[in-house]
């Protein structure tokens, strides 16, 4: 990887920019010898623009996801972690999963309105909503747009059971509302965790909170008597997987009561990009891990079976499953718990409602 190109992607995820798979004409980057001070000085920057959405409440019936709803308030993400699963979704737009994904941002700014019209509609059915499944809801442009308060704002208000999935610290502003609703039995956190190396999460997630931070988060939520569960995810072959009991420990420590873990997924677009990421940031290691994520899909980069596309198959695969399974045993974690309170779903009266009687 030339000079030129390192320039350009300081403190991003990608290193590059590759159309989707939808495009027909590729494109790459190169130095002619007339723009090197130009390319230089002009650093990849993050610009959000706003997506009006129709609907806000995405359902799913996946047997490898256990909640039947989710609500996404952006598209892209800044935190620019290399692996997220999410890139190929930027395709859709037109864009590369690569840079695009982590520097053009689409902000949902009538997510707040439109949830609550889902949630008063009449066919509607109260299920526990997870918030952030596709996309962090706190990455860092939250700060200011503050989508994901307004969604947690009319949770509170219709008495919406909420999980949050996060690995930012920015979760920790909105335990004012948290706390209440936890207490009521009507929300809880994941937060991720995934590695506990400051060096390798600054490369591989450079934008998202420190690993002290996301442990600071657990033990504030905590603290607070929101439910909170560590995730260990992803899980890489060579990379990050000896670290798994020391996360889950340090989860526990901080105040963590549940767990989980996904092994490293590569679908679509993804598996270029890691590569190329690998090879520039491990280049020892690179073909070690390649050949372990194989030995765990069958020989491929990645399957996407049902069953087995979250934790991989074949004796690395179930090495990785035996010993999560003595951690969480020897350290009285459960298991992700989806058993929020849905009885307690009472939609506010509407401006312009006809008062009851009784």
């Amino acid at each position: 990887m030339d000079e030129i190109q390192r320039q350009r992607v300081k403190g991003r995820g990608a290193i590059s920019n590759a159309v989707s798979r939808y495009e027909r004409e590729t494109r790459t980057l190169i130095d002619d010898g007339w723009s090197e001070n130009e390319v230089l000085s002009d650093p990849v920057r993050t610009v959000v623009a706003s997506a009006s959405a129709r609907s806000i409440i995405v359902r799913n019936n996946s047997p490898d996801i256990p909640f039947e709803q989710s609500v996404n308030p952006y598209q892209g993400c800044e935190h620019a972690c290399i692996y997220c699963f999410a890139r190929p979704t930027h395709a859709y737009l037109g864009l590369s999963p690569g840079l695009d994904f982590e520097t053009r941002l689409f902000a949902k700014r009538n997510a707040a309105d439109l949830l609550a019209k889902e949630l008063r509609a009449k066919p509607y059915v109260c299920r526990p909503l997870a918030l952030g499944a596709n996309t962090d809801p706190y990455q860092p442009i939250e700060r200011t747009e503050r989508i994901t308060r307004q969604i947690l704002e009319v949770c509170r208000d219709f008495r919406q059971p909420v999980t949050v999935i996060t690995k930012s610290a920015l979760v920790m502003r909105d335990l004012d509302i948290l706390a209440p609703m936890a207490a009521e039995g009507l929300a809880s956190v994941a937060v991720s965790v995934t590695t506990l190396d400051g060096g390798l999460a600054r490369t591989m997630e450079p934008r998202a909170a420190s690993p002290s931070r996301r442990l600071a988060a657990i033990r504030a939520l905590s603290e607070a008597g929101v439910p909170v569960a560590v995730l260990a995810s992803p899980m890489i072959p060579a990379l990050n997987d000896h670290e798994l009991e020391a996360i889950l420990e340090a989860g526990v420590a901080a105040g963590a009561t549940a767990a989980s873990y996904i092994l490293l997924r590569l679908p679509l677009e993804i598996k270029d990009l890691f590569e190329e990421w690998l090879r520039a940031h491990a280049p020892n290691r690179a073909e070690h891990v390649l050949s372990l994520v194989r030995q765990t899909r069958d020989g491929a980069l990645y399957r996407a079976d049902f069953g087995t596309r979250m934790k991989g198959t074949g004796p690395y695969a179930e090495l990785l499953r035996a010993r999560f399974k003595i951690a969480v045993k020897r350290l009285g974690l459960g298991a992700r718990s989806w058993n929020l309170d849905c009885s307690r779903f009472r939609p506010p009266p509407a401006v312009g409602d006809q008062l009851s009687l009784l």
